[in-house]
């Protein structure tokens, strides 16, 4: 299973097949997921037809890298500067795609830590796994969040539901609420964006066309859940005006209180995805 370089809308990126079909591409442009199919040729990730490929944006859809910050929690750019930043490929083990993101001048004018991220995908059939790696190679400890913003492909929103949360702790974002979330399954009809304290088990995303399992590391303490809804979607350049119907995002992440990383010390993250 030889990593293909391949250009994918003007931008360098990589390409993992498996024999049965499967196939994942990364670019290597925020090291981003921007696409799995599975071996019945089904795309299962969302990429905004409207995403820019300039090599400097945020490419909305796919699995952004929000690192060091979450949103706007901090005095850095949106979701950090991982997601805008070149990554370069490093060998990784059969079956993965794995790039890597050191420190540099440009980012510790913005962050001044030193540090090296690597981020690996892992295919198997039906299963898809992202995870990285950060590690800090500087003298002194380093405070972070992430999120692995993924963007989960619908065939219709209205006919999807989100189970797995019952029980939770939520922060409602929309509605500045905190409760405990009391509903079986979730169902979207309009924006919706909410923390949740991280389940004990998988979720799993529930269409008539089939249902795809989320889990996620223990390392990821919340579980964020995100969609625009139709005014939002209508306001964002970058997503269309129906963009909100065919995306759900399902987030692990870890961004209500921050990693603290020793010198040296080495700290990972993932979620894994599978068609059930």
């Amino acid at each position: 299973m030889p990593t293909q370089s391949l250009v994918f809308h003007g931008q360098p990126a990589l390409a993992l097949t498996l024999p049965e079909g499967d196939r994942a591409v990364v670019s290597l442009h925020g090291a981003q997921l921007l696409s799995w199919t599975t071996a019945d040729g089904v795309e299962r990730i969302y990429l905004s037809p409207d995403a820019l490929f300039d090599g400097r944006s945020a490419i909305r859809g796919g699995v952004p890298v929000c690192w060091p910050q979450f949103n706007q929690r901090g005095a850095l750019p949106k979701h950090g500067f991982a997601r805008n930043l070149p990554w370069q490929a490093v060998p990784g083990r059969e079956g993965q795609l794995a790039l890597a993101l050191r420190d540099d001048e440009a980012t510790r004018t913005l962050w001044p830590h030193a540090f090296r991220l690597q981020l690996t995908v892992a295919l198997a059939p039906r299963q898809l796994r992202v995870a990285i790696d950060v590690t800090n190679t500087g003298g002194a400890p380093m405070s972070f969040a992430l999120a692995l913003h993924s963007y989960l492909r619908v065939d219709n929103i209205a006919q999807a539901r989100l189970e797995g949360l019952r029980g939770a702790n939520r922060w409602d974002a929309v509605r500045d609420d905190r409760h405990v979330e009391m509903t079986e399954a979730l169902r979207f009809d309009a924006e919706f964006d909410s923390v949740y304290a991280a389940p004990s088990g998988p979720l799993k995303l529930v269409q008539p066309s089939g249902t795809l399992q989320i889990a996620q590391s223990a390392a990821c303490t919340e579980t964020v859940v995100w969609n625009p809804g139709a005014t939002l979607s209508a306001k964002l350049a970058d997503l269309p005006d129906d963009g909100w119907r065919h995306m759900l995002c399902v987030e692990a992440a870890r961004i209500d209180e921050n990693v603290l990383l020793a010198p040296g010390a080495q700290w990972q993250a993932w979620q894994q995805l599978t068609v059930l």
